[in-house]
């Protein structure tokens, strides 16, 4: 095991290139994503981003105003990789996929903040193993 931490927010946006809104939970449905999120589908299934990124950016945003779906407290994740697999109390499991992306125009969030930390610090995974997932679990980053 690398590290272990906590669920900060869960958050889901209705449209692409949009700061998300923060909900109580969410689904993960497998080989999809976030349930009811723009982005689910594909290799980027849910996007990950540690507050410890967040705070050293520099940006006062809010849960979910660079995009992301799950923002985590307590976890490196310089460490990750493609293909290292992440449990959410141990029912819920993630596997790597992408660590940053490319953005081919500067989106809302770009304008809003003035600058993105999902191209470089962003975490991409796609589901596994569903469920739910809400502020408050553990989350688990492990290489089998």
């Amino acid at each position: 095991m690398i590290s272990e931490g906590k669920i900060i927010a869960c958050c889901i946006s209705e449209k692409k290139g949009v700061p998300k809104r923060e909900v109580s939970k969410v689904i993960l449905v497998e080989n999809y994503g976030v349930q009811n999120d723009a982005h689910a589908g594909g290799d980027r299934q849910v996007s990950l981003l540690s507050i410890a990124d967040v705070k050293n950016s520099g940006i006062d945003a809010p849960p979910g105003g660079f995009g992301e779906n799950l923002l985590v407290e307590g976890i490196d994740f310089s460490l990750l990789k493609p293909g290292i697999k992440i449990a959410l109390n141990s029912e819920v499991i993630l596997e790597v996929t992408q660590i940053g992306k490319k953005c081919h125009s500067k989106c809302t969030i770009f304008y809003k903040t003035g600058k993105c930390i999902m191209p470089s610090r962003g975490v991409f995974a796609r589901v596994l193993r569903g469920g739910e997932v809400q502020k408050g679990m553990s989350i688990r980053i492990y290489e089998e």
